[in-house]
């Protein structure tokens, strides 16, 4: 991917350095999450129970000075471009999010938010969270090598913003508790899939107005998506796949749906809650 010399977002925070914001010294933090999530607790409080610990972790702003934190920067910049004209052409006006770069754990407006569970989209502070130990795991436990596969994860997660500034997720938040939990599992597919479908549109779009792709750059996204289908990481874990237990959308679905918005770009034909077939 082309990407050097772009602006500085001003929309990325760096928590990258302490260590998170509950990790203390000693293991001693790893046991008060612990402790915490069992008990269903926040595991702030916990630590703000104990002197000297529950301090907020140092944030900075502006463009990171390692490699991969400008590249995190540069794509964010990317998407803020594309999504702010797109929806200039649908006479409205994009909200950019903020982009949080952290170390092992943090902690989010939507509760702790740890490495192992990757990187996602918070609607509450609308901001999109990332420890970039993902990147390596994308070139080991994925398979999934170059610097677009993780373009298209920061694409992805934007793709939730997008979403959240159009109403959709609220309505789906709304059908938890309503419908059945394999119900809500096929609403969340559809979601996730919008999402990478979004992420597609972006790309067609960045390489209209800058040029950014090289060669094999889109494969290395449809190898991303591939790798990261839920049938694929239920055998992977498992060794047997529940499609009732499906909440992102099959390794051949993802591909299709990022494929989709490439080749197209255009918004209006990623209505995966209409699409009778995924």
């Amino acid at each position: 991917m082309r990407w050097i010399g772009r602006r500085s977002s001003g929309n990325l925070e760096d928590r990258r350095g302490g260590g998170g914001r509950y990790a203390l010294g000693g293991g001693v933090g790893i046991i008060v999450v612990i402790v915490a999530l069992l008990l269903g607790k926040n595991p702030q409080e916990l630590m703000n129970a104990i002197p000297g610990q529950g301090q907020e972790q140092t944030t900075t702003s502006g463009t990171p000075n390692d490699e991969q934190g400008k590249f995190v920067d540069a794509v964010l910049v990317d998407t803020e471009d594309v999504w702010n004209e797109l929806f200039s052409q649908m006479g409205s006006q994009y909200k950019e999010p903020n982009l949080v770069l952290f170390t092992q754990s943090t902690s989010s407006g939507c509760g702790f938010a740890g490495a192992a569970t990757g990187p996602f989209y918070c609607p509450a502070d609308e901001k999109v969270y990332i420890d970039l130990s993902f990147y390596d795991d994308l070139k080991t436990r994925f398979n999934a090598p170059g610097d677009f596969a993780m373009a298209y994860v920061i694409a992805h997660e934007v793709g939730h913003h997008v979403q959240n500034l159009m109403g959709i997720t609220d309505k789906v938040d709304r059908m938890q508790g309503n419908i059945s939990e394999s119900e809500y599992n096929k609403m969340s597919v559809r979601l996730e899939l919008q999402a990478d479908f979004f992420a597609g549109v972006w790309a067609h779009h960045d390489q209209k107005m800058k040029n950014i792709l090289e060669e094999g750059d889109i494969e290395e996204a449809l190898q991303a998506a591939n790798a990261v289908g839920d049938d694929r990481l239920q055998k992977q874990s498992s060794g047997t796949v529940t499609p009732d237990a499906f909440t992102h959308g099959t390794s051949e679905q993802r591909m299709r749906w990022f494929k989709k918005g490439f080749e197209t770009g255009d918004i209006k034909q990623g209505d995966t809650f209409a699409a009778s077939a995924l």
